[in-house]
């Protein structure tokens, strides 16, 4: 099995299974059982019909991330996820039905969403209309040199397949997780998006003790923080002179000062290879954004 094949097949089922999560059952057969056979094809794909209704599903559910050109917001692009022919489509429905452990996208079974069988074809076939063939951006940039550098720069605070830091989130499925665009604006500081367990806060003790790190957890009377030494640190807030919230991240700014275009990208297309694939060929790393 082609093993970009089978990342896109990934790629795309949790994508799916995130959006779909959310859905009201419209009544038009049921929910498709766990344990329900499933076709071995999509038996809508290429039905003009059920384009046109899978484009409502995504327009209502997909599109704030995806774009309504399903380009990518926050959300990866969906155009690249069929690059080749021979997609298994039953593997596909099965996985977005069940949703993919260990990411942002849960399940349709589990969620309970109540969508039907056939609403799920309807978008898989929507989805599979606006495919490319041969992607621009994997074109772009020189994914070995975007190693070294996001090794050098980046690796001190976020993990990729087990290595590294853990100031920030980690990354080993980040390009199955967030678009081209949206990776780039967090690199050069222009995004304010924060992931939630990695909000800055910096705390002064009673005894004039600074910390800065993220916040993990937070109630009433105490908080837990994650230092800029990786401590993980709890304090009761009765005990702090001060406890102020920020709103710009913990991760700097790489503007072209400090990376030139050419360099990012190649990071973002080292980025765009990180999908959680292990040697057998599944993805079971956790999905992440940067800070």
């Amino acid at each position: 099995m082609n093993r970009a094949w089978f990342a896109a097949t990934i790629v795309f089922a949790s994508i799916v299974t995130g959006h779909l999560a959310h859905a009201q059952a419209r009544g038009r057969g049921g929910v498709a059982s766990a344990g329900a056979p499933v076709a071995a094809n999509n038996p809508l794909d290429g039905n003009a019909e059920a384009i046109l209704s899978g484009k409502g599903h995504y327009g209502a559910r997909c599109a704030a991330c995806h774009g309504t050109d399903a380009h990518g917001v926050t959300g990866p692009d969906l155009t690249e996820l069929w690059p080749s022919a021979g997609v298994n489509d039953r593997a596909l429905f099965q996985t977005v039905q069940r949703g993919v452990p260990g990411t942002e996208m849960p399940g349709f079974a589990a969620a309970g969403a109540g969508l039907t069988e056939r609403e799920i074809w309807e978008t898989l076939s929507y989805v599979r209309s606006l495919a490319t063939v041969s992607p621009v951006a994997n074109s772009i940039g020189d994914a070995s040199q975007g190693e070294t550098l996001f090794k050098r720069n980046c690796s001190g605070c976020h993990i990729v397949n087990g290595a590294g830091g853990q100031l920030g989130p980690d990354l080993s499925r980040i390009g199955a997780a967030r678009s081209r665009a949206a990776l780039a604006a967090k690199i050069r500081g222009t995004s304010s998006s924060i992931r939630a367990g990695y909000e800055p806060v910096t705390l002064v003790t009673r005894e004039g003790e600074r910390i800065r790190g993220a916040r993990k957890n937070e109630d009433s009377f105490s908080i837990q923080v994650m230092d800029m030494r990786e401590r993980i640190q709890g304090y009761l807030k009765a005990n702090l002179s001060s406890l102020v919230h920020e709103s710009q991240s913990l991760m700097p700014a790489y503007g072209a000062d400090r990376i030139n275009d050419r360099a990012l990208e190649d990071v973002l297309r080292y980025l765009g290879t990180l999908r959680g694939v292990t040697a057998r060929g599944a993805g079971a790393s956790q999905a992440e954004e940067p800070r």
